[in-house]
């Protein structure tokens, strides 16, 4: 009898063993998902930094040129210009991997018989300074190489949404590019070149000639028989018998 007493104890013991265990395992699991949650925060935070940062340099005035960065540390100090500006406070850990190794998403390079094209053009006003920065290469934006999958997949930031899609965080590429509107000026300027400036919808451009133009030696005819008559035409009422 006290053998199988015995045997009644030791398969408890097994049972509450295994459901210690199981309950250990599921809060290790949360708190682990918990943890990797509050690193993808971090990292949405400093890449968003490095992209700032990235910008700053690139729109920066006192140069007078615009161009990337060629490595982070010279977002650190930027030299350029007659007084170094500080764009980034320090270069960042990736909460992932645990270092300061970062992707790098360096800009596309321009073929150089286009860019020989562009500076031959007549006209062009382009310096030096800016024929080198057609074509040089730049760092527009950085990533993690963490190749872990991410735990979040909605709820991101505008210039982020394609983040949901990311299969690993390297895909959380955090990049700045240039956006103008030169297409929307080009194509403002183009429609105000067609339509001239001053014209009317009911007249003709200034200096441009009437199709009376010529008539009774070089008089134009009234654009209306209800106008005025011209001030050659005095008296000539067209309704006069």
């Amino acid at each position: 009898m006290k053998e199988v007493q015995n045997g009644f104890v030791y398969l408890w013991a097994l049972f509450a063993v295994t459901v210690a265990g199981v309950m250990m395992a599921a809060t290790g699991q949360v708190w682990q998902t918990k943890l990797q949650r509050e690193k993808e925060q971090e990292l949405l935070f400093i890449g968003d930094q490095y992209r700032k940062a990235i910008m700053s340099y690139y729109n920066n005035q006192l140069t007078g040129i615009r161009q990337y960065p060629e490595s982070l540390e010279q977002l650190l100090e930027d030299k350029r210009g007659p007084v170094p500006i500080k764009h980034l406070r320090k270069i960042f850990i990736d909460p992932m991997t645990l270092t300061d190794d970062w992707g790098l998403v360096e800009e596309e390079d321009i073929p150089q018989q286009q860019a020989q094209g562009q500076n031959n053009t007549p006209g062009n006003s382009s310096t030096i300074g800016s024929s080198l920065s057609n074509t040089r290469k730049g760092i527009i934006g950085v990533y993690s190489l963490s190749n872990k999958k991410p735990v979040k997949k909605d709820n991101f930031p505008e210039h982020f949404a394609k983040f949901s899609e990311a299969k690993t965080y390297q895909e959380w590429k955090f990049v700045h590019t240039e956006q103008t509107g030169s297409g929307t000026n080009a194509s403002r300027q183009t429609q105000q070149g067609a339509s001239g400036a001053g014209t009317s919808p009911f007249g003709t451009p200034g200096g441009a000639s009437s199709p009376g133009q010529g008539l009774q030696g070089g008089t134009s005819a009234p654009s209306s028989p209800l106008a005025p008559p011209a001030s050659g035409q005095a008296g000539q009422n067209p309704f006069a018998r």
